[in-house]
């Protein structure tokens, strides 16, 4: 079973900057993905981006496009959440996710907070 830990969140002023790490322990299959979901209070969960463990192959949500940039060093088994030009809408609990390709995300991070303000 992988386990997953983020770190990195924090306050941050509209048009900053910030960087989410994930770092995974445990047997990591090749077919692996990992992932960035958010969700803010009274809102449902959102994707944000992933990518796979052994291909540079990234999706990002809509609303984060161009924005932010996910990105993996498999040698530390962590992967990171580059953050730019972050808006007050980006304020969320961040949660890293990993699952073996095709089948759902089945391990979770505690979720780390980010906030921006305005």
């Amino acid at each position: 079973q992988v386990q997953l830990v983020e770190s990195g969140g924090g306050l941050v002023q509209a048009g900053g900057s910030l960087r989410l790490s994930c770092a995974a322990s445990g047997r990591i299959a090749s077919n692996y993905r990992m992932a960035w979901f958010r969700q803010a209070p009274g809102k449902e969960r959102e994707f944000v981006a992933a990518i796979r463990w052994t291909q540079d192959i990234t999706m990002y949500g809509a609303s984060v496009k161009g924005r932010f940039t996910i990105s993996r060093d498999s040698a530390k088994s962590t992967v990171f959440l580059q953050m730019n030009s972050l808006k007050p809408e980006d304020t969320a609990v961040y949660y890293c996710a990993g699952g073996v390709i095709p089948r759902e995300y089945d391990a979770w991070g505690q979720g780390t907070q980010v906030t921006v303000s305005s």
